[in-house]
C-alpha cells in the first residue's frame, strides 16, 4: 500500500480574487533568484511584514498569478521563519504558461495572491527515512529533512536530476548534511539505483518520493514488497483513471442548504454543486491540488484523485469534487 498525495501545476478555475479573499493573503515578491538551470527561486512575505500562517513539511501553497491563473508549489524554505514563505518553480516547456510566467514577468517587489498553505503530503513519525527525489521533486523534501534532522532522525537523501546544473539546491544541501546526500546526475551516472536502494525492505523506515511520473512509477515497484504504508510518493500530475463506476445520473443532497441536485454524467459534482449556489472553490480541478476537498456525511463517494490513500478513501467520509463521483444513486454532502 502507497501513501499518495498530489501537487499539480495546472490551470485554475477559480479567480485571484476569489482566492486571495479566502485566504486573506496578499503577499510580496520580496526575492527572486536562480538556483539551476530552468529553476527560480521566490521568497513570498507579507507586505506589512507580519506574520504569515503555520505550516509543517510536506505543505504547498496555491499561487496566484498576476494573470489571476492559480498554480501550486511546494513550499521548500524554513518553516520555523515566521515571516517568509520560499518556493521553487522550474520552467516547464511544455506546461500552460504558470511557469513561464512566474520565469520570465514576475519581480521582487509585485504582489500575488497565495491560498493555503495545505498538506496532503505530511511528515509521519519514523525511525529512519530515504527521500528519494526527481529533479524539481526535491522541493518538498527538503522541509521533510531538515524536520528529520532536528528531531535527531537518521535519514538519508538519494536525488537524481539530468545534470548537477539542473538540480536546484544541491549544493545547499551538500553543505548543510555531506554525506547523507547522495546526488546521481544522470549524465554523469545514469539512473538512480533504486533495486539498490529499495531491494530489500526495512520495516524501520518510511520512504518519501517526488519527482517525474517514471520515477515514481519505478519506485512503487521497487517498493512492493515493503510494509503497508512505508512509501509515501508526491505526484505533480493527476493519475491515469479508469471509467467511473457509475455511467448514470445520482442525487447529491447538499445537507446544511436543503437541497438536492441531480448529477448528469457529463457534469462534475462540483458544477452541479456550484450551479445549485454552493460556494466551492477549486484550482486544479483535476484531483491532484485538495482545494475542494469536501466532507461526506452519506453515501459511497467513487475516488478518482490522486491525493487520498487507500484507507482514507475507505472511510468515505470526504472526496474531492472535482473529480470524484457517486458510486451509488445518492450522496450526502456537508455543503
Amino acid at each position: 500500500m502507497v501513501e499518495t498525495s498530489a501537487v499539480a501545476d495546472a490551470d485554475s478555475g477559480i479567480g485571484a480574487g476569489q482566492l486571495a479573499s479566502r485566504n486573506a493573503a496578499t503577499l510580496t515578491v520580496s526575492a527572486k533568484e536562480r538556483v539551476a538551470d530552468g529553476v527560480v527561486s521566490l521568497v513570498l512575505t507579507h507586505p506589512d511584514g507580519a506574520r504569515l500562517p503555520d505550516w509543517t513539511p510536506g505543505s504547498h501553497i496555491d499561487l496566484v498569478l498576476p494573470d489571476g491563473t492559480v498554480r501550486q508549489y511546494s513550499l521548500c524554505g524554513d518553516r520555523w521563519d515566521a515571516h517568509a514563505y520560499r518556493i521553487a518553480v522550474l520552467r516547464e516547456a511544455a506546461g500552460r504558461g504558470g511557469s513561464a510566467c512566474v520565469h520570465d514577468r514576475l519581480r521582487p517587489g509585485e504582489h500575488v495572491g497565495v491560498g493555503g498553505p495545505r498538506n496532503h503530503f505530511p511528515l509521519v513519525p519514523s525511525e529512519k527515512y530515504l527521500f528519494v527525489a526527481g529533479g524539481i521533486g526535491i522541493t518538498p523534501l527538503l522541509p521533510m529533512m531538515q524536520q528529520a534532522e532536528l528531531l535527531g532522525v537518521e535519514w538519508q537523501l538519494l536525488y537524481g536530476g539530468r545534470t548537477r546544473a539542473s538540480m536546484a539546491f544541491r549544493k545547499e544541501l551538500a553543505a548543510a548534511y555531506g554525506e547523507k546526500v547522495h546526488v546521481v546526475p544522470q549524465d554523469e551516472r545514469g539512473l538512480l539505483d533504486l533495486n539498490g536502494w529499495l531491494g530489500v525492505p526495512r520495516p524501520d523506515t518510511k520512504v518519501y518520493c517526488c519527482g517525474p511520473a517514471p520515477l515514481l512509477a519505478a519506485v512503487e515497484e521497487a517498493c512492493a514488497a515493503w510494509p503497508p504504508y512505508a512509501l509515501r510518493i508526491e505526484r505533480f500530475t493527476a493519475d491515469t483513471q479508469t471509467p467511473p463506476v457509475r455511467d448514470k445520473p445520482f442525487e447529491v443532497e447538499l445537507r446544511r442548504m436543503a437541497r438536492t441536485v441531480m448529477v448528469t454524467p457529463d457534469v462534475s459534482v462540483l458544477e452541479a454543486v456550484r450551479a445549485a449556489g454552493a460556494g466551492v472553490l477549486s484550482s486544479c480541478e483535476q484531483g491532484t491540488c485538495g482545494t475542494c476537498l469536501t466532507p461526506v456525511l452519506e453515501g459511497q463517494p467513487d475516488h478518482r484523485d490522486s491525493i487520498l490513500a487507500d484507507h482514507e478513501r475507505a472511510a468515505n467520509d470526504c472526496m474531492f469534487l472535482c473529480v470524484s463521483r457517486s458510486c451509488g444513486d445518492r450522496l450526502v454532502l456537508d455543503l
